[in-house]
């Protein structure tokens, strides 16, 4: 495959997701999400709440520059940014276990476009953010923790929804 440059990421059309980071702690995490923000060439990363945001050199040693060409924005409210979204038509989607919370790789086109909301590393999100989503998705696990790294499951996440969604180009 072609690897784009920065200027032509910025350029090319993203798919129709976005992403909403609420109250992660680890800026580790938040590096590590613009990169595979990057990978599947989203259309925004949202951040809320006391995520940090960049530039931050723990951010930038796990985003290797995805910061300077994934767009982003702060929202320190994230019912306000759901809001927006929700006005302008668009799905939102909690990545958490659940009440009736649909497997990640249960959507299709219909549900485009998405933006997946990713909480807290211990608490998840908070439950009047997780109330104004329109779904929930979980991703199904088979050991005893019932829990992945908010950043490994916003990859895996992303890439099925990337699947459902289609092609871009």
């Amino acid at each position: 495959m072609n690897r784009l440059s920065p200027d032509a990421f910025k350029a090319a059309k993203k798919f129709p997701i976005r992403v909403m980071l609420q109250n992660l702690r680890s800026m580790w995490n938040v590096g590590s999400i613009f990169r595979s923000c990057d990978a599947a060439r989203v259309e925004k990363i949202i951040i809320t709440g006391y995520t940090a945001t960049p530039p931050r050199k723990e951010i930038d040693k796990t985003a290797l520059g995805a910061t300077e060409w994934v767009e982003w924005e702060y929202v320190s409210n994230p019912l306000d940014a759901i809001s927006r979204l929700k006005a302008q038509g668009v799905k939102i989607a909690a990545l958490e276990i659940a009440t009736n919370a649909v497997r990640y790789d249960s959507l299709s086109q219909k549900d485009f476009p998405l933006c997946l909301v990713v909480g807290n590393e211990v608490t998840g999100i908070d439950d009047d953010v997780l109330a104004a989503c329109d779904l929930a998705l979980e991703i199904p696990q088979y050991g005893v923790k019932h829990s992945l790294n908010a950043a490994v499951a916003v990859g895996i996440a992303l890439f099925e929804l990337v699947k459902a969604c289609g092609r871009v180009d």
